[in-house]
């Protein structure tokens, strides 16, 4: 009988914590036990079965898509999204996981270069905020063009850093000076110099892939395109990174020396410790495979259908 009461008592303490979500202390002024005992029946209602918990992630990852992409590119780290059962928001739920992946890569850190886009506005809209007021994100190209869109440059830091509680940097430049003087002396000015020398101190960048179309979506930047980008063949572009064209082999198609883009030089970026890139379009994955071959990134947030066709096309 005594044996039968116990039980009862654990299973009464167990649905109040685990079902009705009382404190420990509340159990215990309920019950007239020790917040200790409390404790210890909790531990007790596990070890006799009483209380079985499972956890069901939404963010059940593809460790073997990810093995496999992993053995294909040796260097780079993958973080693959597994395909649900069922889902009434796909894109949702993508970012969601994109913004907890690089979450836990920006906590041990202290400086966050930001670019630009519809992808990397809805993963920053989807960080959990938190507060780490040493944190700084910064830019580390100019203004890409889009003034009227949340997802232009500037706002990009803003909005990360909102997030955080912490600080930005921003570079009041667009992101292509055609006039080599010009770039060159405006990196002196006081009111740029400061964000390229933190850019410069970088420990993550946080970006997506791009495509000629989305530069000539921007009037001045299409209007210019011979002159910011001469002799490019568009066929042989597979897609754009840090404001720059790259092939399919994973060459940039630019002269180092004639580079029109404002901030920093891509021997500068590409030292940078993490470049993590999130992709959730099948369609790019020809161009994130173009940038592995390049060694551009060396984190990559995927959803399954990506990842599945850039193994694909490795194979």
């Amino acid at each position: 009988m005594a044996e039968q009461t116990n039980t009862n008592l654990l299973i009464d303490i167990a649905q109040d914590f685990y079902i009705n979500q009382l404190t420990i202390a509340d159990i215990s002024t309920k019950y007239q036990v020790s917040r200790y005992m409390i404790s210890k029946y909790l531990d007790e209602a596990l070890a006799q079965n009483i209380v079985s918990i499972s956890i069901r992630s939404p963010f059940a990852r593809n460790q073997e898509l990810e093995r496999q992409l992993a053995a294909v590119n040796p260097g780079h780290h993958f973080y693959v999204l597994a395909n649900a059962e069922q889902s009434n928001n796909d894109a949702d739920r993508f970012y969601s996981f994109a913004a907890q992946t690089v979450q836990n890569l920006i906590n041990p850190l202290k400086i966050i270069g930001l670019s630009w886009g519809d992808t990397v506005y809805n993963v920053i809209e989807h960080f959990k905020p938190t507060v780490k007021e040493q944190l700084i994100f910064t830019q580390f190209m100019g203004e890409n063009g889009k003034y009227n869109s949340l997802a232009g440059s500037m706002r990009m830091v803003q909005k990360a850093a909102n997030k955080y509680n912490s600080h930005y940097s921003t570079l009041n430049a667009p992101l292509y000076i055609i006039n080599d003087q010009v770039r060159q002396l405006l990196s002196l000015e006081p009111a740029i110099q400061p964000t390229l020398t933190t850019a410069h101190q970088m420990d993550l960048i946080l970006t997506t892939l791009g495509t000629i179309e989305s530069l000539e979506s921007i009037p001045s930047w299409q209007e210019s395109l011979v002159a910011l980008f001469p002799n490019l063949n568009r066929k042989e572009v597979a897609g754009f990174l840090y404001g720059r064209p790259f092939n399919h082999a994973g060459q940039f198609l630019i002269n180092p020396i004639a580079d029109k883009t404002f901030g920093l030089a891509i021997d500068s970026i590409l030292q940078v410790p993490i470049r993590v890139a999130v992709v959730n379009n099948k369609f790019k994955s020809h161009a994130v495979a173009a940038a592995l071959r390049g060694n551009f990134l060396t984190d990559l947030v995927l959803d399954e259908p990506t990842a599945t066709k850039i193994l694909a096309i490795h194979n």
